[in-house]
């Protein structure tokens, strides 16, 4: 499978341009969108799942066009918002029967065990008569999974989906789109790092309606080696480094700043080379100091 997104641009009635120029090709397995809020992320997501249109650029899924050919799209599709509405007293099988009978869900096999079927995928079934309200974050977020799973779709879009949830949680949800990536494209647009340094062997930068940076993820970062350097400092002294170098980022240890530096060679005696990060090449981007 194959997603190819061409010049793709969204401005709204403010003058807001939210996307600007969008170019992606995507294929199948696990694709990071990494950017801060505001970045157009959700925008880009929204138009993807054919809930808004954009002003001008295409989209194909394989040989569908995505913008003009809306309902085969919606027949191939899974998407999970960021926030998704629940009917906080129904339990999760009656939830998920419900969803499986709006979506036209049919199979060689009875709907009630389909759905089942997806709650164990999502290791939800022994919770399966429980009321939604009771649940977790991470259990609301897998049983969003199991909702976007109906139907088996190929391209599934996930929107900010481990922002609130604890550490745990977030392991075993990432865990999750980790298995269910195989032969469909999966798209996990998040504003954080570790979520796509674990997950997605290909990814992209997006900030400003823009795409700053795209690839394999382990290919771009290897390609900051020998323009990330450390050094660790006083608290006192982070607003005049802050001041003279290109700061990417920052960690404390011991109590004092750890920062990492962008430059082209060793800003000074006292800096040593640090090994880049998903996170030095994120702020890097974000930043413009890869293009200096």
């Amino acid at each position: 499978m194959r997603l190819t997104i061409k010049d793709l641009t969204k401005q709204y009635s403010n003058g807001v341009k939210a996307m600007d120029g969008v170019n992606l090709e995507i294929t199948s397995g696990m694709f990071g969108l990494l950017g801060p809020n505001g970045a157009g992320k959700s925008t880009l997501m929204r138009t993807l799942a054919t809930l808004q249109d954009a002003n001008k650029g295409e989209v194909w899924l394989d040989d569908i066009n995505v913008l003009r050919e809306k309902e085969k799209v919606k027949r191939l599709l899974g998407y999970l918002p960021q926030e998704f509405g629940v009917y906080r007293w129904v339990s999760a099988q009656d939830m998920l029967m419900y969803f499986a009978r709006i979506k036209g869900v049919t199979g060689e096999k009875p709907l009630k065990v389909i759905v089942q079927e997806l709650l164990k995928k999502v290791n939800l079934y022994d919770q399966r008569k429980k009321s939604v309200h009771t649940f977790s974050g991470g259990m609301k977020q897998r049983l969003g999974i199991a909702i976007t799973l109906l139907g088996d779709p190929r391209l599934i879009i996930v929107d900010e989906p481990t922002a609130g949830l604890d550490p745990a949680e977030r392991v075993r949800f990432n865990n999750l789109l980790s298995h269910i990536s195989r032969e469909k494209i999966v798209i996990l647009s998040t504003h954080i790092v570790d979520d796509v340094n674990d997950l997605c062997p290909q990814m992209a930068i997006m900030d400003e309606g823009k795409v700053k940076l795209q690839g394999a993820t382990a290919t771009l970062v290897k390609q900051m080696e020998g323009k990330i350097w450390q050094k660790q400092i006083s608290k006192d002294e982070m607003e005049s480094y802050s001041q003279s170098f290109s700061i990417v980022s920052t960690r404390l240890v011991e109590g004092n700043p750890m920062i990492h530096v962008w430059s082209q060679r060793q800003p000074g005696s006292t800096f040593t080379p640090a090994s880049p990060s998903l996170a030095d090449l994120y702020f890097a981007t974000i930043k413009n100091y890869t293009s200096c």
